[in-house]
């Protein structure tokens, strides 16, 4: 009797959630699944103290096994690398914490604002600008839903509302409803964007019921998901695009330039072919987030601005991401120009 009633409580977890629940996170299990074989774990082990593994099934199995040198595992996997320390990389690089007016929600543009919805992701990768962000006293709840929507009536020249975290698929389908429940309420807002990499790492969260939320709204849904390299654009991932473009969102996508993962021409492109194959726009191309414990990510400008040029000599202009750094104060993101002669 007991395993039935576990089983049924089982059946109760949405898939995803369970899916979400069987992720690695323990950095020896992850080795074994991609037979990769190291005498001394410590120092990844330190490295993923404070920022702990995460890595989920379906982002697992993109993997190629027994390849230390996989551009997607080398997204994920923490590295003694993390362990150094520079001046230069902070725990705030992008002035969250400036632009911070109520818990959980920033502004930092005109005509919009950004709600930190939650502090959970589906995959923890290793650059993430955030990975030091206080989420306990600075993620939005229901509670203080009254006092998000008092702020915007009080700023009537927000008229779009930025989902981001941690990661706001993450969410149940009931928290996400009462968010737009919440924004239904506000003529001000046109439109909601929602920053995720759920598509990516964790397709099955992208169900008929998530799909009719995001739908069913009369604000325009702009969706930007997170994919750096083309490996990542399994038949799953571009299945899961199809439908969230067929439910009549707009689907854009960002990439983080990081160092011997995706600082070629040749892979951003492919990348370019990839995306617009799954009917989503490249957006931006950021360059690294200089975040204490990714300074081994990070790329010189010279080559930066290199493999930009090869870009755009390779693709139409509409596949060819803008080139942004986001700098702490700006009212904007910093388009970087290629037309900088070095010594």
């Amino acid at each position: 009797m007991a395993n039935m009633m576990n089983t049924e409580k089982t059946s109760l977890i949405p898939s995803w959630q369970q899916e979400l629940q069987s992720a690695f996170t323990n950095i020896n299990d992850l080795l074994c699944f991609l037979n990769l074989n190291i005498d001394d774990l410590s120092l990844h082990t330190e490295a993923a103290k404070d920022f702990p593994l995460l890595v989920t099934k379906s982002y697992a199995q993109r993997i190629k096994k027994s390849d230390w040198d996989d551009p997607l595992l080398r997204q994920v996997l923490p590295d003694p690398s993390e362990l150094l320390t520079n001046p230069d990389y902070l725990n705030d690089p992008v002035g969250d914490s400036q632009a911070s007016v109520l818990p959980g929600l920033l502004h930092k543009y005109y005509g919009r604002i950004l709600l930190v919805s939650t502090g959970a992701c589906a995959i923890h990768c290793r650059y993430c600008f955030r990975r030091e962000f206080p989420y306990t006293d600075n993620s939005a709840n229901r509670s203080q839903l009254d006092s998000i929507k008092q702020y915007l009536i009080e700023h009537p020249e927000v008229t779009e509302v930025i989902l981001s975290g941690g990661d706001p698929l993450t969410l149940s389908d009931t928290r996400l409803q009462h968010l737009f429940d919440l924004f239904e309420q506000l003529p001000q807002i046109e439109r909601i964007r929602i920053h995720s990499r759920i598509p990516i790492v964790l397709p099955s969260r992208i169900s008929k019921k998530l799909l009719e939320i995001l739908s069913s709204t009369n604000k325009k849904v702009i969706m930007v998901i997170h994919a750096n390299h083309p490996n990542e654009l399994d038949d799953s991932v571009s299945n899961t695009l199809f439908a969230i473009k067929k439910a009549g969102l707009t689907l854009l996508n960002q990439t983080v330039l990081l160092r011997g993962i995706n600082d070629n021409a040749k892979t951003l492109t492919k990348l370019s072919h990839r995306l617009f194959h799954c009917d989503t726009l490249p957006y931006y191309l950021h360059v690294l987030d200089k975040v204490n414990g990714a300074m081994h990510f990070d790329t010189q400008m010279e080559h930066v601005f290199d493999v930009y040029q090869h870009l755009q000599k390779k693709l139409p202009g509409y596949l060819v991401p803008k080139l942004v750094r986001e700098e702490a104060g700006k009212p904007y993101k910093t388009l970087l120009s290629t037309n900088i002669n070095f010594p």
